[in-house]
């Protein structure tokens, strides 16, 4: 192979010029990463003002990506946010995390069911409406229908179905509007914060802060356009040495000099403009901000609708079930005469809500079927019943109820009576007196006065 060793020799004697020129003189290596531009200076030659081993900068992209980074490794100052603002931020950060809990957990609670929140979802996604679905309820009342139909409507098994099943019919009916009223008065509104309001707080919060960071990037240049500016003034005030060959090095100094104080004055103009975006947007953010309180309010109302739709459908159920209950319990003194029907525990005591001594019942809990009287004191003539010389007390009426029958008496709400207890009463019943009348009520529909 025919080498021209005189172009060997001339080419590394260029290449080692290079390298000596290189190592006296500022590195500046351009290099592209990831789409930015880096240059990359010597500390030998260029050192960073921190005194670091090494710096970079990025060219040819917006200030504020610098900004950005230099933030997040500690190499540049940070406009601070006064503490009200900052108040205000985690105010709303904390309302949009807790709605977002609330509004989880009240579609638990509404539709236990995983699958079917799904399909709701992907119904209200594509802007269709939610077909009508049978409550478990309703479902259950349609088996217990089937059931007593073919076992015998006639039988006391398949009569006492049919009642049930009518009774969970109804039920899954106060569910079906409890869940249409709640998903209305409750789940829309605080959909509507998290998909509306609080996408517009996030939007305007992302303004602020890119206006923060441009604002940080006008500052970082102003104070570098005057420190150089410093610089060239002092170099500027130096006598030159004209017994050097290149006395233009003042009239160089001199001319730098008044590029710098142009490049101040152009970096003050862009740093009040900067500052006058900056303060319009966190004016705007703050307004945002306080209008959390107006949402508070809001969600507070539609709380108070929520409990009271649970209210009214507690209410419905209770109803229901005691309607069922004295269905039951008359039917079944016919099928099985001379038995005690029920559980042999009796009902839990109300807890009270006024003093120690008062008994109050909180939630009606209704009389169960073993409120019902054994014969020998359904029997019982309660005209020929004197009240014991000890032992009565007074008593607050807090529900309404209707008698089932002659032997109990019927009562309105926040009226007073006389009760006593009878020996081998159930625990459960008292006789209640309201002038000439006497009759049993039950315990759970009184508050015991002291």
């Amino acid at each position: 192979m025919d080498f021209n060793m005189k172009k060997l020799a001339s080419d590394a004697g260029i290449f080692f010029t290079r390298a000596v020129q290189k190592a006296q003189c500022p590195v500046e290596d351009l290099r592209s990463r990831e789409g930015l531009l880096l240059r990359v200076r010597s500390p030998a030659v260029d050192p960073s003002p921190s005194g670091d081993a090494s710096s970079l900068e990025f060219i040819g992209q917006p200030l504020s990506i610098q900004k950005f980074t230099e933030e997040k490794f500690g190499q540049a100052e940070k406009t601070e946010l006064d503490a009200q603002f900052e108040n205000l931020l985690a105010r709303a950060d904390s309302t949009k995390n807790w709605t977002e809990k609330i509004l989880r957990q009240t579609e638990v609670l509404l539709q236990p069911n995983p699958s079917a929140r799904v399909e709701e979802f992907l119904y209200e996604k594509l802007d269709r409406k939610v077909p009508s679905r049978v409550t478990n309820g309703e479902l259950l009342a349609q088996y217990m229908a089937e059931a007593a139909s073919e076992l015998g409507p006639t039988t006391p098994y398949g009569k006492t179905l049919i009642k049930v099943a009518e009774a969970e019919k109804r039920l899954g009916a106060a569910e079906r509007d409890f869940i249409h009223t709640a998903s209305i008065n409750f789940l829309t509104p605080l959909r509507t914060f998290l998909e509306g309001d609080w996408k517009t707080i996030s939007k305007e919060r992302r303004l602020l802060h890119n206006r923060r960071l441009d604002l940080d990037a006008c500052k970082a240049r102003l104070k570098k356009a005057k420190a150089a500016e410093a610089k060239a003034t002092c170099e500027g005030d130096t006598v030159p040495d004209f017994q050097e060959t290149r006395p233009r090095n003042y009239i160089l100094s001199a001319s730098a000099s008044a590029l710098w104080t142009d490049e101040v004055d152009k970096a003050e103009q862009e740093l009040r403009v900067a500052q006058t975006e900056f303060d319009r947007q966190a004016e705007v953010t703050r307004l945002l901000l306080e209008g959390i309180s107006s949402t508070h309010v809001n969600h507070l109302r539609c709380l108070h609708e929520f409990v009271e739709s649970q209210t009214t459908y507690y209410a419905q159920c209770y109803r229901h079930m005691l309607d069922l209950q004295k269905q039951l319990g008359s039917s079944q003194g016919a099928i099985f005469p001379g038995t005690f029907v029920g559980t042999t525990e009796p009902a839990s005591p109300p807890l009270s809500s006024t003093s120690p001594t008062t008994a109050a019942a909180t939630m009606p809990g209704g009389p169960s079927v073993a409120s019902l009287a054994p014969p020998g004191e359904a029997a019982l003539c309660l005209e020929e019943v004197a009240p014991p010389a000890s032992g009565t007390r007074k008593a607050r009426v807090l529900y309404d109820y209707e008698a089932a029958d002659s032997s109990e008496l019927a009562l309105l709400a926040d009226e007073l009576i006389t009760v006593y207890s009878l020996p081998g009463m159930d625990p459960d019943w008292l006789i209640g007196e309201r002038g000439n009348k006497k009759g049993k009520v039950p315990v759970t529909y009184l508050e015991l006065l002291s």
